[in-house]
């Protein structure tokens, strides 16, 4: 039996917005091996949401080939609708349990496309608790956020 040639990846995003919805930023800690890659970007008006959502969108867009991912978030709303929510809204055409279209169905359907040539675990961490790599995607965030408030 032979190793998975994939690469393996770990992954740490954050995204937030101060006050929400108002002025965002999100941030994403790559790590292959020994080799590290820090993503972050912001807008003017957004919400926490949109925010965590593209942080997570835009570090499995970074990955030129097809990996085994560890992507580790402290939202519930991107890992609950990931891993659990997607599969109802895709087979009711991105309608929720109310009939209602999905909040941020733009960002869910580019976020389920980033993800669809990996084999992706979605890990919650708690915020603020000392996960290290979690408080450094952090503060990318909110420097991010803060630049993008100008």
């Amino acid at each position: 039996m032979t190793a998975d040639p994939r690469p393996h990846v770990a992954i740490w995003t954050d995204g937030g917005c101060k006050p929400n919805p108002g002025p965002g930023g999100w941030a994403a800690i790559l790590r292959f091996g020994e080799h590290e890659r820090e993503l972050t970007g912001g807008e003017p008006e957004t919400t926490n949401n949109r925010m965590e959502l593209t942080a997570a969108i835009m570090a499995l867009e970074a990955l030129k080939k097809p990996c085994i991912v560890a992507l580790h978030t402290d939202s519930q709303y991107v890992r609950d609708g990931i891993s659990r929510w997607i599969h109802g809204w895709v087979r009711s055409n991105w309608r929720n349990a109310a009939k209602e279209p999905v909040k941020n169905m733009d960002l869910w359907q580019r976020l389920l496309a980033a993800a669809k040539p990996h084999e992706v675990e979605w890990k919650w961490v708690r915020g603020h608790a000392g996960d290290a790599m979690n408080e450094r995607a952090d503060v990318l965030a909110t420097a991010a956020r803060d630049a993008a408030a100008g």
